[in-house]
């Protein structure tokens, strides 16, 4: 069936519009003298926004890679018969960047970012004995950003929030090398206590930005 010469016609007024829509502005100018002709485009950026917490394994940063690792850091300590429970605190091993540092940072822009840790409670051995967060410390010194990142204070449960204030630009970038120790201020039973992630072996950090 042949197409009507008004449908046809129509197809080819909208063939010679089609260019226009998708090119940029045009002008032409004409006459003698200094002729000046002026195209404009709009451009658009839409930025969403990040919020990037990395304490261990993780993407480089510094180098503007922000990506998500499933690698999780064990820390260990292991005090000898002789040193336990003496009151000198104790380095351990694991971590990142081995002695039981951590490369902690947060990267975001969107304004401020609220920092805390959480724990299931308390540590235990097969036995039910127990060691408390409070036994762990974590010391926070500088990284690569000149804004230092402090380390939540390790609880029985939830830390208290450490507000990482914004500057005016709404973006922050600070980071640090996190050193855990054993504050072994006490006699504990012998035994494993926590672990990979058994017997509240797992501590959970958690950046919120509103």
């Amino acid at each position: 069936m042949k197409e009507p010469v008004a449908f046809r016609t129509l197809l080819g007024a909208v063939s010679l519009v089609l260019p226009l829509m998708v090119f940029a502005e045009s002008n032409v100018q004409t006459g003698a003298g200094v002729l000046a002709a002026k195209a404009h485009v709009d451009i658009s950026i839409v930025i969403p926004q990040i919020l990037y917490l990395r304490v261990g394994t993780g993407s480089n940063y510094t180098t503007g890679v922000l990506t998500a690792n499933a690698v999780k850091n064990l820390i260990s300590f292991a005090p000898t018969a002789a040193q336990v429970g003496n009151g000198v605190a104790l380095a351990g091993t694991g971590g990142n960047l081995g002695g039981s540092a951590e490369t902690a940072a947060v990267v975001s822009n969107g304004g401020n970012v609220t920092l805390n840790a959480t724990s299931g409670g308390a540590m235990l051995d097969a036995a039910g004995a127990s060691i408390p967060y409070t036994q762990i410390k974590t010391a926070a010194t500088n990284g690569f950003y000149p804004t230092l990142l402090p380390a939540p204070v390790l609880q029985n449960g939830a830390s208290a929030n450490i507000l990482i204030t914004a500057p005016a630009s709404k973006v922050i970038n600070a980071d640090a090398r996190w050193t855990y120790t054993y504050a072994n201020t006490r006699v504990v039973p012998a035994g494993t206590y926590g672990g990979v992630n058994v017997r509240n072996g797992r501590v959970v950090y958690t950046a919120t930005m509103p």
